[in-house]
Parts: C-alpha cells; sequence; structure tokens
C-alpha cells in the first residue's frame, strides 16, 4: 500500500512540476502592418505543450514605437487575436502561431 502511495504521489508532483514547467514567457514582436492604414501586426510562436504568457503592456509600447516611427502618436489594440496551427499532428496541434492587431493613432497620416 505504501508503495502504490508513493507512486501516486510521484505521478502528481511530476504532471504538477511539467505543468509549472511548461508555462512560457513570450515576447510579441511586429510581424507585418500598413503605414498608410496605420495598424501593426504583433505575433508570437508556442509549441502545443506550452502555456503561453505574454506581457501585453511590452506589446502595446514595441506597437506604438513602430507607429511613432511612422508619423503616429500612439496605438492601441484592434480587435482580438489570430491563432493558426503551424505544425498539426494526430495529436492536435504541436506549434502555434498567434497575431495581434494594433491601430495607430493621432499624428499626421503618412501620404
Amino acid at each position: 500500500m505504501q508503495i502504490r502511495g508513493l507512486t501516486v504521489a510521484f505521478l502528481v508532483a511530476a504532471v504538477a512540476a511539467c505543468i509549472m514547467g511548461c508555462a512560457r514567457n513570450k515576447e510579441l514582436v511586429a510581424t507585418g502592418g500598413s503605414r498608410a492604414d496605420g495598424t501593426v501586426t504583433m505575433s508570437f510562436e508556442y509549441g502545443g505543450l506550452e502555456v503561453p504568457k505574454i506581457n501585453a503592456q511590452q506589446g502595446a509600447i514595441a506597437a506604438a514605437e513602430r507607429c511613432r516611427a511612422w508619423g503616429y502618436s500612439d496605438a492601441q489594440p484592434f480587435g482580438g487575436e489570430t491563432r493558426q496551427c503551424q505544425a498539426p499532428s494526430q495529436y492536435g496541434c504541436m506549434r502555434w502561431f498567434v497575431s495581434m492587431t494594433y491601430q495607430c493613432l493621432g499624428g499626421n497620416r503618412p501620404s
């Protein structure tokens, strides 16, 4: 009985460690956009077993920097996110690509 209890405890601890270890910080990077439309696309990738943690403030700052380089004053999130499976398998998706669009605000619109 005692061995079985230890085995169950070990399995629970291993699963908990995996879940905790699979959470990963992901940085949003600019992957597209349109200066004329005043939009910036920010994206990140993650594996099928990862639990991505993104810093929304970092993404907004990076998008605003891109917008300022184009002559706008700021940026804000526009809509939600789009997830695309990059590596489908029989067990589900093994790699995801996530994109978010930011709208540039203020300033003179470039010609």
